[in-house]
């Protein structure tokens, strides 16, 4: 008897690696994505020939099997690109790491000595307090760098991107998003350098193309080899009985077809996962998944009539009278991104919730905000430079860590591991704010589960496959079932 396909909802990094393990184990897959395009976040945008990301993705991991997805797939295609960023905050350019004497220099000598001040207050208070443990995004950066520096560097960029203050984020973006070292530890970065972190690497593969190209090409070879990738393809329900998924109703266009399958991994928003089921789940389910909350986000893609710009990847833009959040210089990514070498693209990202002023803002009047801010900043672009631009918004960008999100996800969790079929993947299917390598990681342990192994790919140590010093050693350690290193367990493989 033949078996059926599994069905994967959602075109994505983890989507697609899940039909690509499952591939190489000689398991068919059907991949069903709404949009036009795979990649979901990790797509390519393309305007009159100048290719963008929807934000920047650079391709490093410390876990060799994510490498070897990657390098599989497009092989020579990557080019090694260097990584240069700065932080632009009340009119001037901070290093990104931190350049001691250029950041002492463009602080002056007494908001210096207050930053140091703050920090030893903030040192003293947990001299005092030794059991404290931070519960909010606030709490956890002044514990780490002290008040002032908190408010120089990390609260103004973090409310832009949120939407919310830092009192209301979770502690726990801040330990996943950021190395947890203090001020001293900084310094001696500054002066000494350092590779502990991830966001510190000085280089990192990127596909020629575009992150698009990769999952464009996984999607050509799911084809090839009987794993079909349907695109504008929406799921509208998700049939169960009991523990067990039946099949999964779509719709394209105006046809609307049922796809049956033996196991069902899920990469698609949990909340909507949750709603699309039927019949539907008991209402305090529901309600965990009306709890989880979102941020949205729109680029404004600007052609700009100037060869060369600046020479960083991306600028954060930390100072609150700019609307744009970051800068992305897709030239300084890939030449390739760009058809004309007279021109530069940048990518002005706009953090945003929908149906917000900005959100609802019509197309024409984002470009000339964009243009207007790009101006204002300082980065030799003069408004007349600005020769065209697009617009692209993209939903449910980033899960929210909210004062409540844990408690919503835990119900969620709880609910989705009754099922014996169905299994849930990458950042919007588990509600994690993580990278495209640990997206990849969950769906490579979901493939590996169908075809007979037994990982447990909530417990995926987010934190640490985040950071530079997540090494191939402890993700054979964490295949094996043994203990990683921060003490948290994870299932003996089979």
């Amino acid at each position: 008897m033949q078996s059926l396909p599994v069905v994967i909802i959602g075109g994505g990094p983890a989507g697609l690696t899940a039909g690509y393990e499952l591939m190489k184990h000689g398991q068919k897959s059907v991949v069903l994505e709404k949009a036009d395009k795979v990649g979901g976040i990790s797509r390519t945008e393309t305007y009159k020939g100048y290719r963008f990301d929807i934000g920047g993705h650079r391709f490093f991991t410390k876990v060799t099997e994510v490498q070897a997805v990657w390098k599989e797939i497009l092989g020579d295609d990557f080019i090694q690109t260097p990584r240069l960023s700065r932080i632009y905050y009340d009119n001037k350019f901070y290093d990104y790491p931190l350049s001691l004497m250029k950041t002492l220099k463009n602080l002056g000598p007494v908001t210096s000595a207050l930053i140091l001040f703050s920090y030893l207050k903030a040192k003293g208070q947990k001299y005092m307090n030794p059991d404290f443990e931070a519960e909010t995004f606030e709490e956890w950066v002044i514990d780490c760098f002290g008040e002032r520096l908190y408010r120089i560097f990390f609260k103004t960029y973090t409310e832009k991107v949120w939407g919310i203050p830092c009192s209301q984020i979770r502690a726990d973006w801040a330990a996943q998003r950021i190395q947890n070292m203090s001020l001293k530890q900084a310094v001696i970065n500054a002066i000494f350098g350092s590779q502990n972190a991830k966001s510190l690497i000085k280089k990192f593969d990127y596909p020629r193309l575009g992150p698009g190209m990769m999952w464009e090409r996984c999607q050509d070879l799911l084809d090839m080899h009987g794993s079909p990738v349907h695109l504008n393809t929406e799921v509208v329900r998700v049939e169960r009985q009991g523990k067990r998924i039946t099949k999964v109703v779509a719709k394209q266009g105006d046809q609307t077809f049922d796809l049956v399958g033996e196991y069902f991994i899920n990469s698609m928003p949990i909340s909507l996962l949750l709603n699309r089921l039927d019949p539907l789940p008991p209402e305090e389910v529901l309600a965990a998944a009306r709890g989880l909350k979102y941020r949205d986000f729109l680029i404004v893609s600007l052609i700009i009539d100037n060869p060369d710009l600046f020479p960083d990847n991306w600028l954060y833009i930390h100072s609150p009278e700019f609307k744009v959040g970051r800068i992305q210089n897709f030239k300084n990514w890939s030449p390739e991104m760009v058809p004309d070498p007279s021109k530069t693209c940048l990518g002005m990202e706009y953090f945003c919730s929908e149906g917000d002023d900005l959100w609802e803002m019509p197309d024409q009047q984002l470009i000339e905000l964009a243009s207007a801010e790009i101006a204002r900043l300082g980065l030799g672009v003069k408004r007349e430079d600005v020769e065209d631009g697009c617009v692209i918004r993209q939903f449910k960008a980033y899960p929210v860590y909210d004062g409540e999100y844990r408690q919503h996800l835990q119900v969620l969790e709880d609910y989705i591991r009754g099922f014996e079929n169905l299994q849930t993947v990458g950042r919007n299917g588990m509600h994690r704010y993580n990278n495209q390598d640990h997206s990849m990681l969950s769906a490579l342990l979901a493939a590996k589960n169908i075809v007979g192994e037994n990982h447990d790919i909530w417990n995926i140590n987010v934190e640490r496959s985040y950071h530079e010093n997540f090494t191939d050693q402890e993700w054979s350690k964490l295949r094996g079932g043994k203990l990683v290193p921060d003490g948290q367990s994870v299932p003996q493989a089979v």
